[in-house]
């Protein structure tokens, strides 16, 4: 279409102005941790607690009694809150070598791949006048040479062929003929009317007309009267179920815990099948459509009461079709490359099973119907058979003895050391990859793995949208050797809150000791549900703890003093109220607006919300338009943060007077958001005057 007149007309030309602008996006807490299984060392995102069970197991069996890792207690306490999403990054032992669990699927089998045959020379073998004498089994047939012509066939049991007067050559090919028009014609019996016979010049060789054993054995021998000589017994006839490797699965999740290869009882079920671990079993092979139906079954669950949890139907082995196996279900590998700090994808296709993958594909069945719709024979056997199969290959375990769990941890931390962590503290750096606005490391205690922690805060701090919660001491500190290591940290970007607390585990139901950081992402949660992100998690009214049986040790006034002086925010207990958290300070030693979490994750929300928007303007034309739209997403957002009392004012500049021509020259958009924080009111003075009667209270 032409975009100028070049003589008088009229052109008519299309702006399109209709692009939806996408939203922000919402992000939730994240979590370093071991688990009982799942993908390993692979950032993945659960929405509910049940789906973290699904993904990450709940307890395990160490030195006779029952576990369950920090990482489960706090996904629950979270989701209880009101948590919507949770970013998990499985951390395992790097002692350990770990890999996945597989299993092939067979394709239909094939019974009796070669036929019994035998062959001799007929013209050294046998004189004129002889017979030859085929037995099999109970059955005999005796084929008499004979002048021509020959008798009618079956005249005192005798069959005849043509010998006399014609050469050795003659005679084998009239023997052939009479065998082949005898013994497998419906007039033979039963037991070898499948024998056929060929001639070449004078060698005479028989074979069975079907694969299998059923006619090894046959005997042909030549001769007179009593004197018989055997010429050859046939042979070679195999009868076997052969089957070939159609495609291969994979778990997703690493680790021994995924080996479910074992004997069948009587029920069906699994000897090493578990409620952590997958079988599969495949349903309704069709060769006449191609198709079959995969189901994933759980580990423990038995032939008459199959626990399945994924059913995958109309698959084919096709890559051309948009059922072939490998593109529904996914066969992408995901493995951390430690090397380049990135995961690893190899495969064509996502995953979309939450619990295998398509390793390979061994025989597929490109274009499975001829011009006429009909199977092409040559595929039809590569169709999987029905059967059931478990998982076998994985390595790797976390389980050791003398692991230190719940207010036991030291450097030992539930199995693990802290240079266990040391990977995902850096694959979490990527901001851009991975999203969320308070992370934690139940588990990592500051004083003791404090290198790790270090790393996470220095990472923390570079991305600038998100807040760490630190836990300070080991079970059964002081409050001064909290105090005392809180000091050492400086940053607006980290908080730390003491002692620990107990709690229900929620799978074993043991009441256990557990670092504060496993409950205060669940406190967060609450309070952006029930106020918002800039609003003092903290308090009677949204720093309440309801999961929480009781703290380490109920702190007075004195200590609640000591400990918000050295940036730590108490745990404190109340009676008729419960324990709450009491304090939200940040760990910044510096007194400024940033010192309390409520501001920090006011900044943290505000910047994640204006990057993402000024994400969109990216490659745009550097001009007042474009300033104004930017202007006309930010205004309003800010608007309603200042009605929901996160600031007391703000103002946006992005014009001329901050991009200049030198400014735009550069390829530069500058935009300045001024903002002042609504403070809390955490220190509340009443002074209560005593008057006489009649004085006059002041205006």
């Amino acid at each position: 279409m032409a975009e100028t007149l070049v003589s008088p007309g009229v052109l008519a030309r299309e702006q399109d102005q209709s692009f939806i602008q996408g939203q922000p996006v919402s992000v939730g807490a994240a979590i370093i941790g071991p688990a009982v299984k799942g993908p390993v060392e692979i950032p993945t995102v659960v929405t509910s607690y049940s789906d973290y069970q699904n993904r990450f197991g709940t307890t395990f069996v160490s030195g006779g009694d029952v576990y369950s890792y920090l990482t489960s207690i706090s996904a629950y306490n979270y989701f209880q809150n009101g948590g919507q999403s949770l970013l998990v990054a499985r951390v395992v032992s790097q002692s350990s070598a770990w890999d996945y669990a597989s299993s092939t699927v067979e394709s239909q089998t094939s019974v009796g791949i070669a036929p019994a045959t035998g062959s001799f020379d007929l013209a050294a073998a046998f004189s004129d006048g002889e017979e030859v004498r085929i037995t099999y089994g109970s059955s005999v047939y005796r084929f008499v040479a004979s002048g021509d012509p020959i008798p009618q066939d079956d005249v005192d049991g005798n069959l005849y062929f043509f010998s006399t007067g014609s050469t050795s050559g003659s005679s084998a090919t009239n023997l052939g003929a009479e065998i082949n028009a005898a013994i497998s014609g419906a007039a033979a019996s039963s037991s070898v009317d499948l024998l056929f016979a060929s001639v070449t010049d004078a060698t005479l060789t028989v074979s069975a007309s079907a694969d299998g054993t059923a006619y090894n054995g046959i005997t042909i021998a030549t001769g007179s009267g009593a004197d018989f000589s055997t010429q050859l017994t046939l042979a070679g006839g195999t009868d076997s179920s052969t089957a070939s490797t159609c495609f291969t699965l994979e778990t997703l999740n690493k680790g021994t815990i995924m080996n479910s290869s074992s004997s069948l009882d009587a029920s069906g079920s699994l000897e090493s099948g578990s409620v952590d671990n997958v079988r599969w079993e495949v349903v309704n092979p069709n060769t006449s459509s191609g198709t079959f139906t995969l189901l994933v079954r759980r580990g423990d669950d038995t032939t008459n009461t199959k626990n399945v949890l994924e059913t995958w139907t109309n698959l084919s082995l096709d890559p051309k079709a948009n059922n072939y196996v490998a593109k529904v279900i996914g066969d992408q590998t995901l493995n951390y490359n430690s090397t380049e700090n990135y995961v690893a994808v190899s495969g064509s296709y996502p995953n979309v099973s939450r619990y295998v993958r398509i390793s390979s594909v061994s025989l597929t069945t490109p274009d499975y119907f001829d011009n006429t719709g009909a199977p092409k024979p040559q595929y039809t056997s590569s169709i999987p058979s029905a059967g059931s199969g478990s998982f076998s290959g994985g390595t790797g375990t976390d389980i050791a003895s003398g692991a230190k769990y719940y207010n036991e941890i030291t450097t030992n931390t539930q199995g693990l050391v802290a240079a266990s962590y040391t990977n995902m503290i850096s694959l979490l750096a990527n901001q851009d990859e991975y999203k969320f606005n308070v992370i934690s490391t139940p588990g990592l205690i500051d004083g003791t793995h404090t290198s790790a922690i270090t790393s996470l805060v220095s990472n923390i701090q570079s991305r600038g949208d998100s807040i760490y919660v630190v836990d300070s001491a080991v079970y059964g500190s002081t409050v001064a050797s909290v105090s005392t290591q809180a000091q050492t940290r400086d940053t607006s970007y980290a908080a730390t809150y003491w002692p620990w607390v107990q709690v229900q585990d929620p799978d074993s139901g043991k009441n256990v000791w557990v670092p504060a950081s496993t409950v205060i992402p669940g406190v967060y949660a609450f309070n952006d549900n029930a106020s918002a992100p800039w609003f003092a998690p903290a308090g009677v009214n949204r720093g309440g703890l309801g999961q929480v049986i009781q703290a380490e040790r109920k702190l007075s006034q004195s200590n609640r003093d000591t400990l918000y002086d050295a940036k730590v925010n108490p745990i404190a207990s109340f009676p008729g109220t419960g324990v709450v958290v009491y304090g939200q300070k940040t760990l910044q030693t510096k007194s400024s607006a940033l010192d309390r979490v409520n501001v920090r994750r006011l900044l943290i929300n505000l910047k994640s919300y204006i990057s993402q928007v000024s994400q969109n303007l990216v490659f745009e034309q550097n001009s007042r338009a474009t300033r104004a739209q930017f202007l006309n997403a930010v205004n309003p957002y800010l608007e309603s943060v200042q009605s929901r009392q996160g600031l007391y004012a703000f103002r946006v500049i992005m014009d001329d007077s901050n991009n200049t021509a030198d400014v735009i020259d550069r390829n530069e958009l500058i935009g300045q958001i001024f903002v002042q924080p609504t403070k809390t009111a955490e220190f509340i003075y009443l002074d209560f005057i005593v008057q006489p009667t009649g004085a006059t209270f002041p205006a």
